[in-house]
């Protein structure tokens, strides 16, 4: 009996599966009658097994044959007989001819057919040939290979990963499960479970316990499609990495391409995100496969929903950080909305390992980010539940760079794992999925296994009595770097300044802002939420420079807000959103500031001053005007004829404030002094360091980084964590910063400030008023450096402020020319080049009569470097309204 079938696989050397052509479910199995060929095993092949099989393999499998039945094995119904090709090749003749099969010595002992007969002799007679040429299995050499059926150890990923070697398909157990055999080396294969890299296909039918587990919708359909194109077929296989199981994950190369991609496009299999991670960027290629499929709502996929469009990147400020995940941003058209990073979350506060990187990962975002310009595409949203509320997801993007990717490539957000129908994710899911296998192996973040040094900041508003302890070191500095943590209202304002590990709350001096209702149902004074909005907008979370002047009752600390170099207690008023209070902003030193912006806010009817009537003004400064005399406790009626020599050692950078020094015995006792201070230092039995938690305000001496001597200086601050201390030599004024090992103990009785008072002091230019803008005023310092450092020079102190310490002087050069004349100072020199000017609003004891001549003098130098455009004048007179 012949009929025609289609070979699906090669058992052994002398056996066939075979399919109907009209219908491939219908499977049987035939073997080449009259020949033996060795068996394949899973306790060990027989030699030269695996290379008969594969002869016959290569020769029929995928073709169609035709096949005739020569008898058939009664009680099995095994059929055997020969099989004949299109081209005309033979079998069992071929496969003897080569030495691949034996004939059976038993073959035809009762056959009494002619035919049969005559083919039985043929087929010795080819056997014969195959043993005296030592071909197939009569070869000279050993035939054996040896099979491993698991990984084994570590060593087999070592050697193997991320290579392509070939392969063939044993079976095919699902559309992403298969036995392969790896052909590894000559001698020894490995036949082991591999699931397909990348993808997920419904199971099949299985039986468990003796009960039937139906197949998964399209399960059948999947394994179908890779048993039709992979089955008993030599393919490449690119080894990619191991299941936790055990199971060999690896990409099979088909002759066409990559078996994954065939399924996804025919919507027969989904992306596998667990195995991203090993394919690394051949992901991408499976992601739009499974797309197309999507798209065009293919098996799997026919149910999908398009994921709706954002609208493209839009352009956004980000206005404040929730945390390591979770930013609010405001568009162009100032409206508000929380998003969420897509596909990360932060560090969670019920686990362990993440809790303590909450706060670094929420400030790794704040510096990034806060007042930022961030281009945000909508990637989703959630929806509301009982923890949290309806939100965006998003991919942000500052400056072309990923910030989701950057939060979980320093290890301080993971990676979401979304359910296999989640369309709600980043665009580079895969590339985070990457950058978080690398924190992990690099031990970053909450990968450490370690919990990171948490910054801990001590409240000074608490109590006034730590208020007072604090401000004594704040108000001799200037320009502290701080974070404003909370906007309590538009002038009140919590500051955490970090290198005094110090929380305070910071009230803006010289100005009032109405107050804001604490909750939406309490309604505040007039403008108080805007005065809150505004500096929510402006100043939340951003860095900031503070300067501190006093404490208020309640252990407020006083003082100017500076956030990007600007004053915002002016913007404020500017906005017409505060008033200036005349006396406090008179003892800050930014009244003339303050009342410049008050008189624009008024002009421009902005805030409080909606309603403003200018003849309220006039009727205000007249009921004033003596309230003003009254409030001037000083008027001088003699001109000041306190002449002292003087030196200028430092001139502040950021104020425009002199440090001198006083010439005559005080002077020679510091010369005295530094001498045997510098003998002293020099003997290296005198090498003493500080104590190990220096604290600010101690005494210390302190080797000069520019000329290399030692002097005396003052702790200002330290950074505990670099364990480096910002010093200031309080015989010069000036400062600069040094490691603690490189500091000493000044205990020494000779050298305290006991035996000699710190000779550095506070001076300002009588009657001349520094610009505000940076480069103005660094004009100004470097001018007032050449005319004054290191020069004998003569003081006239003109007024002493004994509450602020503060001495103003005007300079006289004795060497410079015209020097014998009252007005040719230092000062005229500065307002005539167009680095200061007078002071529109002066001082009480400036309006005395007895420096009428003076101020005049000051006055027309100052008209005269507007005229010719010197200095702060060059684009004209900025000061006018």
């Amino acid at each position: 009996m012949a009929f025609f079938a289609n070979v699906k696989s090669a058992l052994s050397g002398d056996t066939l599966i075979l399919t109907s052509s009209r219908n491939p479910a219908l499977e049987r199995v035939f073997s080449l009658a009259f020949v033996s060929a060795p068996r394949l095993s899973k306790d060990g092949d027989e030699p030269f097994a695996f290379q008969s099989r594969e002869f016959l393999r290569n020769l029929a499998v995928g073709k169609t044959i035709q096949a005739k039945v020569l008898y058939t094995i009664p009680g099995s119904g095994r059929e055997y007989g020969t099989v004949s090709f299109q081209d005309g090749t033979e079998l069992p003749e071929a496969a003897v001819k080569a030495g691949w099969l034996k004939v059976r010595e038993d073959a035809g002992r009762k056959e009494e057919s002619e035919e049969v007969l005559e083919r039985l002799q043929k087929l010795r007679d080819l056997e014969t040939v195959a043993k005296n040429d030592f071909l197939g299995l009569h070869a000279a050499s050993n035939g054996f290979i040896a099979v491993q059926n698991d990984l084994g150890g570590p060593e087999f990923m070592n050697e193997w990963k991320g290579r392509t070697v070939d392969g063939v398909i044993e079976r095919v157990i699902s559309g992403d499960r298969l036995l392969v055999r790896l052909l590894l080396t000559e001698k020894k294969h490995w036949q082991v479970m591999t699931l397909i890299a990348g993808i997920r296909t419904p199971s099949t039918e299985r039986v468990t316990n003796g009960q039937t587990q139906p197949a998964e919708e399209y399960g059948n359909e999947a394994r179908s499609f890779v048993e039709t194109r992979l089955l008993q077929r030599q393919v490449k296989i690119k080894i990619v990495g191991a299941s936790p199981q055990g199971q060999l994950v690896a990409a099979v190369i088909h002759p066409r391409g990559n078996i994954a991609e065939f399924l996804l496009q025919e919507g027969l299999a989904r992306c596998n995100d667990f195995h991203s991670t090993m394919l690394g960027a051949d992901m991408a290629a499976l992601r739009a496969a499974e797309k197309q499929a999507q798209e065009k709502k293919l098996r799997l996929h026919k149910h999908h929903v398009a994921k709706a469009s954002g609208g493209g990147a839009q352009d956004m400020t980000v206005t404040k950080i929730v945390g390591a995940d979770t930013i609010f941003v405001r568009n162009k058209a100032g409206a508000e909305k929380r998003i969420s990073l897509s596909s990360v979350r932060g560090p969670r506060a019920g686990e362990p390992s993440e809790a303590p990187w909450r706060e670094e990962a929420k400030e790794f975002l704040r510096k990034k980010l806060i007042g930022k310009h961030v281009n945000i595409t909508v990637d989703g949203s959630k929806a509301a539940t009982d923890e949290f509320e309806a939100r965006d997801v998003a991919t942000v993007v500052q400056n072309g760079k990923n910030i989701g990717l950057q939060l979980v490539q320093e290890g301080y957000c993971t990676v979401i794992r979304h359910r296999k129908d989640d369309t709600d994710r980043a665009s580079n899911y895969d590339e985070l999925l990457a950058a978080q296998e690398t924190a992990k192996e690099e031990k970053k973040g909450i990968w450490s296994g370690k919990a990171p040094k948490v910054k801990q900041y001590v409240d000074m508003s608490e109590s006034v009595q730590k208020a007072k302890l604090q401000v004594s070191t704040l108000s001799r500095q200037r320009k502290v770097p701080g974070i404003v943590d909370f906007c309590k209202s538009g002038s009140r304002f919590t500051i955490l300044v970090p290198r005094e590990g110090a929380k305070l709350t910071l009230v803006l001096a010289g100005v009032r802002a109405p107050r804001a209702g604490r909750n939406p149902q309490e309604k505040g004074e007039p403008f108080g939420q805007e005065a809150l909005d505004l500096a929510n907008k402006r100043c939340l979370q951003r860095d900031c420079e503070i300067n501190v002047y006093d404490i208020d009752k309640v252990g407020g600390f006083i003082g100017d807000l500076y956030v990007n170099r600007e004053s915002f207690a002016k913007i404020l008023v500017e906005e017409g959103l505060a008033t200036v209070h005349e006396y406090s902003a008179e003892k800050s030193g930014n009244a003339a500031e303050l009342l410049a912006a008050q008189k624009v806010a008024k002009e421009g009817r902005k805030g409080l001053w909606h309603d403003w009537d200018p003849s309220q003004d006039a009727e205000e400064e007249a009921e004033a005007a003596p309230e003003s005399s009254a409030e001037a406790p000083v008027t001088i009626d003699t001109k000041p004829q306190d002449y002292r020599d003087i030196t200028v050692t430092y001139v502040d950078p950021n104020t425009g404030r002199l440090k001198i020094q006083e010439l005559g015995k005080s002077s020679t006792a510091l010369t005295t002094l530094e001498s045997e201070f510098r003998k002293f230092h020099s003997d290296p039995k005198n090498n003493v360091a500080i104590k190990e938690n220096p604290k600010a305000g101690d005494y210390v001496a302190a080797k000069f980084t520019a000329d290399g001597l030692w002097y005396r200086a003052r702790i200002r601050s330290n950074d505990r964590a670099a364990k480096v201390a910002e010093v200031v030599y309080i015989d010069y004024g000036n400062s600069e910063k040094q490691p603690w090992s490189k500091l000493r103990a000044l205990d020494q009785p000779q050298f305290t400030v006991q035996r000699l008072k710190a000779q550095a002091i506070d001076a300002q230019l009588s009657f001349v008023q520094l610009p505000q803008a940076p480069g103005y005023l660094n004009d100004a310092v470097e001018f007032i450096n050449e005319l004054a450092a290191g020069i004998e020079l003569v003081g006239s102190f003109d007024f002493i402020d004994t509450k602020e310490n503060l001495n103003w002087i005007t300079i006289f050069d004795p060497s410079a020319k015209g020097s014998g004349k009252p007005t040719e100072s230092l000062n005229r020199e500065v307002i005539r080049s167009g680095h200061g000017m007078v002071p529109k609003k002066l001082r009480p004891w400036e309006r005395s009569k007895v420096f009428e001549p003076v101020l005049k003098d000051l006055t027309e130098a100052m008209v005269a470097a507007k005229q010719e455009r010197l200095g702060m004048w060059e684009y004209g007179d900025l000061t006018e309204d």
